[in-house]
């Protein structure tokens, strides 16, 4: 016997409908209102083919058997035995009540023959059906229509869709089909300052990319001239972004390398702390090394200190172990290295000052280190002989920012911070305003120069401005800040009404300065360098007015139609977004060496990429600031 859904039982439900189907036809179904497809299917073979004597009406003008005679399913009476077509007795059938009594009427009699064609009231004899799209005719198969290669007996079925009956096999064969695993690679987090969603560029700007490839490229690439270059570097370095999958690391030591070199420990700081500089000795000597220079070493000693076998050598856990107050280890430690030989002369005896002052007050100073590292440079401002930073490496400048550093050292290195864009214009404007010149000559009077102008801008004097500005922009020039000056004051400039040389000037100026596009279109003379200039800013490039191989080369790199070069391409095609850009940075670099083919690639791949902005102030200031750029 079937098992009953609902009560989890054997026993036959009352008013079972399949108590009115023949034995023959193979076994009871349960009746329910999602009734499966093959229940359907036997329902209407079932009744096609055989009727039960006790299903039919045998006086049909006396109307419809009532319910309380003739069961609720079609069959027997409540308490009364049927027979079945084979004359069998079959068991009483509890009474149930219909859902719908007049869905009672569904279950007349249908014709014996199943070849006789269908009455008039084919539609009241025809089996109800417990699914209601078996009732509804469909455009595939109609009301009356055989659904094409006809049921199992070949009969009419009546409003089974084709979608669900008559689907084409969805194989050729029953072969199990070859299954192809391949391990899913763990990403790691993005690393970055910058969110994509401020500087443009996506997560997996390193993707596909050779990792050593990468790191070659961002150690090499050469944005000391442009400060466009050296803009789009900074936004490449601290841009959130995931290292390649083959990376081991090399990528984000080699964001932290270039960020030292280009002068910006404080970057380089945070960027190693997200990328948690205790995961390896290697990140966490880069992160020692850029807090000693921005004064933030506590936070690493104490590091440190907790976790010793990170330390990049005794000299750094004797000055962490001194710096955090434990001068007993500190001495020990360097009994140790002395005994053990594990540092050189020049560290022992400098570490020896620093632990022992006291002993050294009349010795003399200690030759000068010839390239020393943090940590030394350090050491030796520690013991009062404190090193200029002039000939050491740009990230040393930072060191002199401090207020340690006296004011030139402070404005000296201002200078060549913000020569490399490592410097918001804004610090050294402070710096440079800070108090009034002590001397005269090289830094002083450049000083005095942007003082005067500034006194002048705020006066609202044309002619004050006329005066002051030809001194300034020349100490600007000297310096080789001038894009930082047109940051600074472009805005003002346009305010001031000014005529002849000094209009065409502060025009100049102002193409340096973000605002370049709107400057464009106020231009103070119709020359043809003024117009191509105009047109450059604004992206439309007038070839007319290129009068030069060098504008020429610019004008095609903003040509319709133009494409990068074929080896950037393929890059582009590959994904490899980041590759393709710090290859475009290095055409640029040999475009304004004199390479015009490349200085053309360079800027169809900036924009080709959406870099338009980059591309319009890289050609600005190569014609404006006119440099020679070296690899």
């Amino acid at each position: 016997m079937p098992t009953d859904t609902h009560s989890g039982t054997d026993a036959k439900r009352p008013g079972d409908m399949a108590a009115s189907l023949p034995r023959h036809a193979g076994q009871r179904l349960a009746l329910t209102r999602s009734g499966a497809l093959s229940f359907a299917m036997a329902l209407t073979l079932s009744a096609g083919a055989m009727t039960p004597a006790s299903a039919q009406n045998p006086d049909p003008a006396a109307g419809p058997v009532p319910v309380s005679e003739r069961g609720s399913s079609g069959g027997p009476a409540a308490g009364q035995t049927g027979q079945d077509p084979r004359g069998e007795q079959t068991r009483p059938v509890a009474p149930q009540p219909l859902e719908d009594p007049a869905s009672a009427n569904a279950f007349s009699a249908a014709p014996s023959d199943p070849t006789a064609s269908a009455s008039p009231d084919a539609s009241r004899t025809a089996p109800m059906s417990a699914i209601d799209w078996l009732d509804t005719p469909t455009a595939a198969t109609g009301a009356g229509q055989t659904a094409p290669g006809g049921n199992l007996h070949g009969q009419t079925l009546q409003g089974l869709p084709g979608t669900v009956l008559l689907e084409p096999p969805v194989t050729g064969s029953a072969r199990l089909p070859e299954i192809t695993v391949t391990p899913l690679e763990e990403l790691v987090p993005p690393i970055g300052l910058v969110s994509p969603a401020s500087t443009g560029l996506p997560v997996d700007l390193w993707r596909g990319s050779d990792p050593s490839v990468i790191a070659t490229q961002l150690a090499s690439v050469s944005v000391d001239h442009w400060p466009a270059m050296q803009s789009l570097l900074f936004t490449l370095l601290l841009s959130e972004s995931r290292p390649p999958v083959s990376d081991q690391g090399e990528v984000i030591t080699a964001r932290l390398d270039r960020l030292m070199q280009l002068g910006a420990p404080d970057p380089a700081q945070a960027l190693a702390e997200q990328a948690d500089p205790t995961s390896s000795p290697a990140l966490f000597r880069r992160w020692f090394d850029a807090t000693l220079l921005t004064g933030d070493e506590q936070i690493a000693c104490a590091t440190l200190n907790q976790m010793p076998h990170l330390a990049p050598d005794y000299a750094a856990r004797i000055f962490c172990a001194a710096r955090l107050g434990d001068w007993p280890t500190a001495a020990v430690l360097l009994e140790a290295a002395n005994g053990l030989g594990l540092m050189t002369r020049r560290d022992l005896a400098l570490l020896d000052r620093f632990l022992n002052p006291d002993f050294y007050e009349e010795a003399a100073p200690l030759p000068a280190p010839a390239n020393p590292t943090p940590l030394v440079f350090r050491l030796y401002e520690a013991i009062g002989e404190r090193q200029p930073t002039s000939n050491l490496p740009r990230a040393f400048a930072a060191a002199d920012l401090r207020d340690v550093a006296g004011w030139k050292a402070q404005l000296e290195a201002a200078e060549r911070l913000t020569r490399i864009g490592a410097l918001n214009p804004n610090h050294l404007l402070g710096l440079y305003t800070n108090r009034k010149p002590a001397a005269s000559g090289a830094v002083w009077d450049r000083v005095a120069a942007l003082q005067q102008f500034e006194t002048a801008l705020q006066t609202g004097s044309a002619e004050a401005v006329a005066k002051t500005l030809p001194t300034v922009w020349a100490a600007m020039q000297q310096a080789r800040i001038e894009t930082a000056f047109a940051d600074l004051f472009a805005d003002q400039l346009a305010q001031i009404p000014l005529q002849g040389d000094a209009a065409d000037l502060a025009w100049r100026i102002r193409l340096l300065a973000p605002r370049y596009e709107t400057a464009s279109h106020s231009l103070p003379q119709q020359t043809d360098s003024a117009v191509f200039w105009a047109s450059i800013a604004q992206g439309l490039p007038d070839m007319a007015r290129a009068t030069t191989g060098r504008d020429q080369a610019i004008a095609a790199g903003f040509a319709d139609g133009a494409r990068p070069p074929a080896t950037v391409q393929r890059m582009l095609d590959s994904g490899q977004l980041g590759e393709a850009i710090l290859r475009a940075m290095t055409l640029f670099a040999r475009g304004a060496q004199g390479n015009l083919g490349d200085l053309t690639g360079a800027l169809t791949t900036f924009r080709s990429v959406g870099l338009e902005d980059t591309a319009r102030r890289a050609a600005l200031q190569l014609m404006i600031l006119g440099r020679q750029s070296t690899l």
